[in-house]
Order: C-alpha cells, then structure tokens, then sequence
C-alpha cells in the first residue's frame, strides 16, 4: 500500500512539473501569454488534490483503526504481552 501512495504523490509531482514545463514552452518560447499563464496555474490545483486525497486516505486509515486495537497494539509494542 506504501508504494501505491508514494506512485501516486510521485505521479502528481511530475504532472505539477510538466505543466510548469508546457507553461513556460508556451509563454515564452510561443509567445502565448494567456495560454501560459492559464498552464501555469494547474500545478497548484494538481497538488492541492493529490493532497486531499492522501488526507482522505490518512483519514480511513484512523477510522479503521479501533481503540481496542490500538491499545492491543501499544502493548504489543512495549512487550506487555
């Protein structure tokens, strides 16, 4: 599950990359300002949802995680059982 996340996160920085790469390839080397500009706003936009989403994965984690199984858990981790 750890690398299902981590490819996703990895795959929403490259998107925020690329369309840093397509902004500035039409701004400046197209001359189309608007264009440029509007490109250059999705990065933002890109990453605000992968984050969202790993909150809302983080989120179910906690939720499914019940008081008695932490309690069970903390004290398999200090050895009390």
């Amino acid at each position: 599950m750890g690398a299902a996340q981590e490819s996703t996160t990895d795959i929403a920085i490259l998107a925020s990359a690329a369309s840093v790469l397509l902004s500035w390839h039409q701004f400046f080397l197209r001359g189309n300002r608007r264009r440029g500009l509007f490109i250059g706003l999705w990065p933002p936009t890109i990453l605000a949802f992968a984050s969202y989403f790993n909150q809302k994965r983080m989120e179910q984690r906690l939720d499914s995680l019940k008081p008695s199984s932490i309690i069970d858990s903390l004290d398999q981790m200090f050895g009390n059982r």
